[in-house]
């Protein structure tokens, strides 16, 4: 176990925040993981994987486990289906357009989403009308205490929106260490609903788009929205869209009838908070170096050399003047990592 110290974490997450850890390991196997993990340096470690979905409020003191394990393997095929065992380690982007490459669909909406795949079932990630649990077969897990073994089947996740056990009663108990997908060969059921990927599909004259089409159109359409973390610091989407009673949304609507909306059921209704953050006058704005981004009031962004504290008094403000605007309560999408000491 390579155990170093005082490290920066600079180039472990997307936005790009300076925090130190104490003491950090990168395992590349489950046995280093439980190697690390049965270690008398510390009894409480954090776990990190592709850090995209995270801000760093504090230095972290402790042992920062990093979660490197690699390999893609096929679990079991047929006819028409395939199912690919992941190592949490690997970039989500990558294994996508594995898949994609290779034919295999049902992933092609998820394309460009930044971090790994063992963080993907804690967040039941999403885009472009499908989630991760469309294609969820399975993911193993090491218990942190235990360092037993189990396999999560779909059921057990219980993943609702953005949402999994593993962020409620699972929540700090296991490391997940493989994702296990079931993906088709043929007969591909693709989602073109969302009118951005009908419009790259209208430009490029496409009528009968395949996997490789949509999965081209996703990455044109967030390239052209979002900023690539390895130019300019940040998350993906800061905040999650919230749902509110039709009741409420019609109330809203009677004073901002231009509000977009998705309809969830006969009873909620789903605003984006994009627009709300942007209604709010934030888009665009830069506060030091911590701002909202220009093209997607839903993106918050380090612009050189903000703290996760200085980012994370900004999301306060959003939330506070969002609050104040619309009596719409907006709750982060990223988890907010401070020092356990604190």
């Amino acid at each position: 176990m390579n155990l170093q110290h005082n490290v920066s974490l600079k180039d472990y997450n997307t936005f790009g925040i300076s925090a130190k850890a104490e003491s950090f390991v990168s395992v590349t196997t489950e046995d280093e993981l439980k190697e690390a993990l049965s270690s008398t340096i510390d009894s409480t470690p954090f776990i990190l994987g592709g850090g995209s979905n995270m801000l760093l409020k504090t230095d972290l003191s402790g042992l920062i486990i990093h979660i490197a394990l690699k390999g893609i393997e096929v679990f079991d095929e047929n006819a028409d289906y395939i199912w690919l065992k992941v190592a949490a380690g690997e970039n989500w982007h990558e294994f996508v357009m594995h898949c994609v490459n290779l034919g295999y669909g049902g992933v092609e909406n998820l394309a460009l989403i930044p971090g790994n795949v063992g963080t993907s079932p804690v967040q039941n990630i999403g885009a472009y009308g499908i989630e991760l649990k469309d294609t969820f077969f399975s993911c193993t897990a090491i218990h942190r205490e235990t360092l037993a073994k189990k396999t999560f089947s779909l059921s057990a996740c219980k993943f609702g929106y953005r949402d999994s056990i593993f962020k409620n009663e699972a929540k700090d108990a296991y490391i997940i260490t493989s994702v296990t997908f079931k993906l088709s060969k043929t007969n591909h059921k693709l989602h073109t609903e969302y009118g951005a990927i009908q419009d790259i599909l209208k430009e490029q004259a496409i009528t009968n788009p395949g996997i490789k089409d949509i999965a081209e159109a996703v990455i044109a359409i967030r390239s052209s929205k979002l900023p690539d973390p390895a130019v300019l610091g940040n998350s993906g989407s800061f905040f999650k869209n919230p749902v509110i009673s039709k009741t409420e949304f019609l109330k809203l609507q009677q004073t901002h009838p231009e509000i977009p909306f998705y309809t969830v059921n006969d009873e909620f209704i789903k605003v984006p908070a994009g627009w709300l953050i942007e209604q709010a006058g934030f888009k665009g704005k830069r506060f030091g170096d911590a701002g909202v981004h220009c093209k997607q009031a839903l993106v918050l962004v380090n612009y050189d050399n903000a703290t996760g504290a200085e980012i994370w008094d900004l999301a306060i403000r959003i939330q506070q003047e969002v609050q104040q605007l619309f009596n719409i309560t907006i709750q982060p999408e990223v988890n907010i990592i401070e020092d356990r000491t604190i």
